[in-house]
């Protein structure tokens, strides 16, 4: 009777382990996946990546992915203060359209720079020191700018703010990835790309404000203290992602990950998971890989493209409504629908990629942005028609920016992911420089604002179908995912 009674017992608890494995590991199997949960009779350590990917988000991997938005609407300010800044600064040094443009791309260079090496430095040494660094470097930058006399020493200030731009996108888009779990995962990655067109919203609400009432050095100046003030609040209630402790075992690998787990909500972990592979060295050519190589490519190609297009209508918009006859300060009004527009469309696009693929709204966005640029440069009769259009492209092309965003996350594995997010940015930034550039250059050879529009509006579709050649469903890539 209690032999009976005991094998019974076994078949209820060998029962409840293979429901439990396989609902951890669905699709494995269910014997498959609870004799890998077994090791020699010894039950397999948890995995907390796979507790943050299968479990419901907590309050505070909300708040976490919440900061990371506000950081990139700091982002957002950073980058577009020039733009703000701009009929200022070519009335104050009398500089013409092809000198600025330059300005204006400045610190587009820093960031495609940043984006590169800090984003490969976050894959090494960690998301949360880069992101505390570029938080330095940015308002330093700042506040440099308020001091530059020329266009000489404005350009190297904001190359150098440029720099911890660029590296702060790369890190928070790596941070919200592996801070949501599998069903959020999109979304997240989505709105935080929505805090870009958020902080120059709001920022450049006050920027127009500013104006009126001074001059455009205070738009650095409120920058710059802006910028400055988040370093306490990164510093402590940021923590490290999990997902690069797993991968990278730093010294005190398990006080560091349970911390990090504390700081989102979960509890902390008894031991560390071996190993079932050799670890993958953080290094910008695993993204050539043959299993990256396609991908790497044509996201680089349509990042390139279409935010050449997008950054053409931001740079420029006040510089050409001024020159429409308008008042600087009316012109930031219109630079602010654009990005009103912008916001719009993240949260829009954010929202339907619960139900539609990402990569089929990012193409429908990038081929919305195509037309809508090109129908701003047809030239509009009142301020009022000037902003819907301009609201318009920045619906279209913040929309496709955040769907390249999300695309670009669920492609690339942890190991690489920071990397791989700041090749893409930095050689994109190329074409984040080109545009202001490109059309600076297109203006002084005497070619009118609806020609200009047309070739730069180019870009947009180029990039749409470059993701078309995109094979496959984006996947999100998580090391726990392949070797659990």
């Amino acid at each position: 009777m209690s032999s009976g009674i005991a094998f019974a017992l076994r078949g209820r608890a060998l029962r409840d382990e293979i429901r439990e494995a396989n609902a951890a590991q669905p699709g494995r199997g269910l014997t498959q996946a609870a004799t890998e949960k077994r090791m020699g009779g010894r039950e397999m350590v948890e995995d907390p990546r796979v507790r943050l990917a299968q479990s419901p988000m907590t309050m505070r991997q909300i708040m976490a992915v919440a900061l990371c938005v506000v950081l990139n609407a700091l982002d957002g300010f950073d980058v577009l203060a020039i733009s703000f800044a701009s009929p200022g600064i070519a009335s104050e040094w009398g500089i013409d359209r092809a000198a600025l443009g330059l300005v204006l791309s400045m610190e587009l260079i820093g960031m495609a720079v940043g984006s590169i090496i800090l984003g490969n430095a976050a894959d090494r040494l960690g998301r949360r020191p880069m992101i505390l660094a570029c938080l330095v470097i940015m308002s330093i930058g700042m506040w440099l700018a308020t001091l530059a006399g020329d266009v000489q020493s404005l350009s190297a200030y904001r190359l150098f703010t440029g720099f911890g731009i660029g590296g702060m996108l790369a890190c928070t888009n790596a941070m919200v990835a592996e801070y949501s779990n599998d069903r959020a995962r999109n979304l997240a990655v989505a709105i935080m790309a929505a805090g870009y067109p958020m902080g120059v919203v709001i920022g450049g609400t006050v920027a127009s404000g500013l104006l009126e009432s001074g001059g455009w050095r205070d738009v650095f100046h409120f920058g710059a203290v802006v910028t400055a003030a988040f370093f306490p609040i990164a510093w402590f209630l940021l923590p490290e992602s999990v997902g690069y402790l797993m991968q990278a075992r730093p010294k005190n690998a398990l006080q560091k990950i349970n911390r990090a787990l504390r700081g989102v909500g979960h509890k902390a972990i008894h031991a560390i998971p071996e190993r079932e592979s050799a670890p993958i060295t953080a290094s910008p050519l695993q993204l050539f890989s043959p299993t990256l190589r396609r991908a790497t490519l044509l996201l680089t190609a349509s990042y390139f493209a279409h935010i050449m297009t997008f950054y053409f209508i931001l740079k420029w918009i006040p510089k050409i409504v001024v020159d429409m006859g308008y008042a600087p300060a009316a012109a930031g009004g219109v630079l602010v629908w654009a990005n009103a527009g912008g916001l719009l469309g993240a949260l829009l696009l954010s929202m339907l990629s619960w139900r539609i693929g990402i990569r089929a709204l990012a193409i429908v966005a990038m081929l919305g942005s195509c037309i809508a640029v090109a129908w701003f440069g047809q030239g509009q009769s009142n301020l009022d028609q000037l902003g819907f259009v301009a609201a318009t492209a920045g619906f279209c092309a913040n929309a496709g920016v955040v769907g390249l965003y999300a695309i670009i996350a669920a492609t690339f594995p942890t190991e690489v992911r920071a990397s791989g997010t700041g090749l893409i940015i930095g050689i994109g930034r190329g074409g984040a420089a080109l545009g202001p550039i490109a059309a600076g250059l297109l203006f002084s050879f005497d070619i009118g604002l609806p020609i200009v529009a047309g070739i730069m509006a180019a870009g947009s579709l180029c990039a749409a179908i470059a993701l078309l050649f995109l094979s496959g469903r984006a996947k999100f890539h998580s090391r726990a995912e392949e070797t659990a």
